[in-house]
């Protein structure tokens, strides 16, 4: 296949580009700033204005639109403004290449977040009976602020009606852990071994997550299965408080202690770091229906096994 990632720079798009060109399809990445590849090509764009990257849709088969600025940072004017421009100004740019291409891609997957669901414990969000957030009493304002840009993400891919010859699919993501340095999976594992691998503010909260083969897997299992179309939750079917979430790491890693971090420590080390609580704050109890609906098999479907694999990609190898 030719497969079009915009916005495929980051840690997701360098999981899917390794993937595909493993299988021996065509990548191209769309970004802002082009750079020599061994591999897959990359090809010039802006995220909103229509020009000669347009052509890269004619004939392609699939395009995944994983473009947005990295919401890990605080949620001042100015990255507000740039967190929500720039997922809907891409999505709108890529809707209208496809309406004006002659010959364009069987299949659009469009980048979505899991963090749109409400922030509960009482019951797991599905596609079919999940609560939307943004109602939720005393939520702070930046989970409103994440939820509205969710909500406006998903409704520019459909703001002019459906696309009469590409099938588009709404990818409703969890955390992807892979053992890439810089990634999630790196940054929670180094708190571990600080020592700091205790549970965060109360512990209670959920955290969604999936593997990186099981992701790559789904996303073929998207682009394979035509029935499949709108929102699609892709995630672990075992969600898992913070507190179970992070000891599970631990004995993975092979620490016993892990102190915890409490709310008022979060906040401070958010605000060095340069980004926000609601990211390990807010409960995130989300699982995949439709997927499992329709027959997928998740590889690691939970946490423990996922976590020894991916920690024994992670170390050097003379300490395995």
């Amino acid at each position: 296949m030719k497969i079009v990632i915009p916005g495929g720079t980051g840690q997701v798009g360098n999981i899917l580009c390794r993937h595909f060109l493993a299988a021996g399809d065509e990548v191209v990445v769309l970004t802002r700033n082009p750079a020599p590849r061994t591999a897959c090509r990359s090809v010039q764009w802006d995220g909103k204005t229509l020009c000669s990257w347009t052509q890269e849709l004619e004939g392609a088969d699939v395009v995944i639109n994983l473009a947005g600025k990295s919401v890990n940072c605080r949620y001042g004017k100015k990255n507000r403004r740039e967190i929500m421009d720039s997922r809907v100004d891409s999505v709108r740019a890529v809707r209208r290449a496809l309406e004006n291409a002659k010959r364009p891609p069987r299949v659009w997957l469009q980048a979505a977040t899991a963090t749109i669901y409400a922030h509960r414990f009482d019951a797991p969000n599905d596609e079919f009976t999940g609560i939307v957030g943004g109602d939720e009493p005393n939520a702070p304002d930046t989970w409103r602020f994440s939820i509205n840009v969710a909500k406006a993400w998903e409704s520019a891919v459909s703001e002019s009606g459906p696309l009469p010859n590409t099938r588009t699919v709404i990818m409703r993501s969890a955390m992807t852990m892979s053992p890439d340095r810089g990634g999630i999976f790196a940054h929670l594992l180094g708190l571990v071994r600080l020592g700091f691998g205790g549970r965060a503010g109360k512990g209670r909260q959920f955290i969604s997550w999936i593997h990186e083969y099981d992701f790559v897997r789904a996303i073929r299992f998207l682009i394979d299965n035509h029935e499949f179309s709108g929102v699609v939750n892709i995630c672990s079917p075992n969600p898992l408080p913070n507190s179970e979430f992070i000891r599970e790491l631990r004995r993975a890693w092979g620490t016993k202690i892990g102190l915890p971090l409490m709310k008022w420590m979060l906040e401070v080390g958010a605000f060095f770091m340069r980004t926000e609580t609601e990211l390990v704050l807010k409960s995130r109890r989300v699982v995949p229906a439709r997927l499992l609906k329709h027959g997928f098999e998740f590889r690691f479907p939970y946490w423990l096994d996922a976590a020894r694999e991916l920690c024994a990609r992670y170390r050097p190898p003379d300490m395995n």
